[in-house]
């Protein structure tokens, strides 16, 4: 991009798009985020991002892997703050494209600011939130008059045996045994912590629970169980990340709805395994 300056041209920055790719099935694409991905310059994606997404683009869109992967591999995200500003600054226009939401979890937060304190404009564009698409797509609603007035969504990564840890898991647990429903992202690997931690906590061990890996695209599975039976039944079926674990007596909708989404095609977990010990009323 650029801009005639006293007979001479200067170079005017390009604009960063934050865009929330979703959960990943490309029917869940915003309008705004689908055409972003058809005029940018380059396009910036997360690992987690689909690969029927990524293929979106057309061919004159570079495409740029900036994942962070749990092998080791990783963009640092200081390279892609650099990056980011470094190319926007050049006159491009970028989309940073992450699974979900850009500020659930996803750093858009950061990259905000980095891009603010550059002088570089931005803009972002919401995207559906695996907390709240995964359960939904699998018919456990996030919340319910009959069931759950309230949602946490917290991230599953830290150790909830640390003692600086930042979050409150006495405070979750005090929250779910009064009706609310808690989502956790990113939580496979730390399953067991964070089930011993409610636990701990006092919520009753026959608390439902659920699990849907992959949310929305072809090879999506659920699992359900208990507090007290879904360690156990997550590793039985081999449960991997990404996948998304609710807990709270909404998960008990499912049995009542599953059937019916299914019927409708709306539902890909065909081969979800469900545990008749969880409640249905």
């Amino acid at each position: 991009m650029t801009d005639a300056v006293g007979g001479g041209r200067r170079m005017q920055p390009g604009t960063v798009s934050l865009v929330g790719a979703g959960p990943g099935d490309p029917d869940l694409l915003t309008v705004k985020a689908r055409r972003l991905l058809e005029d940018a310059d380059a396009v910036l994606y997360d690992s987690l991002v689909s690969e029927a997404i990524r293929d979106l683009p057309p061919a004159s869109v570079e495409r740029i892997d900036v994942g962070k992967r749990g092998d080791g591999e990783r963009t640092t995200q200081a390279a892609i703050n650099d990056l980011l500003v470094r190319r926007a600054a050049a006159g491009d226009d970028l989309v940073r494209l992450k699974s979900g939401d850009p500020y659930v979890f996803g750093r858009g937060g950061e990259e905000a600011e980095h891009l603010a304190a550059a002088g570089i404009p931005f803009e972002v564009v919401p995207g559906i939130t695996s907390a709240v698409a995964g359960p939904s797509l699998i018919g456990v609603p996030a919340t319910h008059r009959d069931h759950a007035s309230s949602l946490t969504v917290v991230t599953g990564h830290e150790d909830p045996t640390k003692e600086e840890g930042a979050l409150d898991w006495d405070a979750l647990a005090r929250s779910v045994s009064a009706g609310g429903t808690l989502v956790i992202l990113m939580g496979v690997g730390r399953l067991p912590d964070n089930v011993a931690a409610l636990r701990a906590g006092g919520v009753a061990p026959d608390t439902p629970v659920a699990m849907v890996e992959r949310a929305s695209r072809p090879d999506e599975f659920a699992v359900t169980g208990t507090l007290d039976t879904i360690t156990d039944r997550a590793q039985g079926v081999g449960i991997d990340p990404p996948a998304v674990t609710v807990v709270g007596d909404v998960v008990s909708v499912r049995d009542r709805v599953a059937d019916a989404l299914r019927a409708a095609g709306t539902v890909r977990s065909a081969d979800a395994v469900d545990d008749p010990a969880v409640p249905t009323e």
